[in-house]
């Protein structure tokens, strides 16, 4: 893992070289992914020892084991797949990911590893991923804490024989374009679903705002706020600590613009509380699993969205002895 010296530096390159060896490629050509105890040396043996038997048992219908293989907090394997036509051609990517703690753009303590038998340049998958990475994976939070070990891989095999394409504005990618999307976000919720001691999932959408950075910002500081997530864990309807969010955030917003909403009820307009509002439906959506909080700014046409958890005692308690 990392912040262990030359001894890890030393652990990267032994495993490399074994994988390296097993699949008779460049050790330059492997990927190292890792998360662990920051600091704690992890003896390069336990990986090197164990990689024959891993390589020789390799097979096409390996990734559930893979996706219960990376798992560390984690209370559930995470996968997703889509089929897509590309070019006359109908495609698959398949992804699995790890993730539960430690989770905050960019990119957080999480492994994502996505394949695909598309034919497709690695200039053009490089494009195409990053832009959807930071639409989904770096749209989410679990407790704004970031780690030093964190990846998205991409593979493309090429094996489905699609017709060449020119690059990423080739139109024909269009559909593959949105497939992946798709499937990283699916596994970007999962994550987040899947935070530490968490009981529900929060989709907070912003829009008005000056700009779409903007927006993100002000998602992200309601996403991230301590007080929203223990509100949203004790189901309690406290919408100030939403408005609280927006102004300390540091973005432009103005008090007599802002409108505030949960559940698709609307509970400020224009800085003040709705004339009549009945808390009832708030009430019941709160008892779900699935929240939803919506703010306008009212300044612009900038608009985004961060995914998010609540807060509860599971995560001090996983947290706490998170070393035993």
């Amino acid at each position: 893992n990392v912040f262990t010296g030359r001894a890890g530096v030393e652990t990267t390159q032994a495993t490399a070289a074994g994988a390296a060896r097993l699949a008779q490629c460049p050790a330059a050509e492997v990927f190292l992914a890792s998360t662990g105890v920051i600091g704690e040396v992890l003896p390069a043996e336990k990986i090197t020892d164990a990689l024959p038997a891993l390589h020789a048992s390799l097979s096409d219908d390996g990734w559930e084991a893979a996706a219960r293989g990376i798992m560390t907090t984690d209370t559930f394997p995470k996968a997703a797949v889509r089929e897509v036509a590309l070019g006359g051609t109908t495609v698959r990517l398949q992804g699995i990911a790890k993730g539960s703690g430690m989770i905050a753009p960019d990119m957080a303590t999480m492994l994502c590893f996505v394949a695909t038998d598309a034919a497709v340049p690695s200039g053009t998958l490089q494009t195409l991923l990053s832009a959807s990475v930071d639409r989904t994976f770096n749209r989410t939070t679990v407790d704004s804490d970031t780690s030093t070990s964190d990846m998205v891989l991409l593979f493309a095999t090429g094996q489905a024989g699609n017709a060449p394409v020119d690059g990423p504005e080739d139109e024909a990618l269009a559909p593959f374009a949105e497939a992946l999307e798709s499937l990283l976000r699916d596994l970007a919720l999962l994550v987040v679903r899947d935070g530490e001691g968490a009981t529900k999932m929060m989709e907070i959408r912003v829009s008005g705002a000056v700009d779409d950075q903007s927006a993100g910002r002000v998602a992200m500081a309601i996403a991230n706020s301590p007080l929203v997530k223990t509100a949203i864990a004790g189901e309690d309807a406290n919408w100030g600590r939403i408005v609280m969010a927006v102004g300390k955030c540091g973005e432009p917003a103005n008090r007599d613009t802002l409108s505030v909403g949960i559940g698709g009820t609307w509970i400020a307009r224009d800085g003040t509380v709705v004339e009549g509002y009945d808390e009832t439906p708030v009430v019941a959506h709160m008892k779900g699993q699935d929240i939803e909080i919506d703010v306008d700014l009212g300044l612009g046409n900038g608009r985004n969205v961060a995914w998010s958890c609540d807060l509860t005692h599971g995560y001090i308690d996983i947290n706490g002895s998170y070393r035993s």
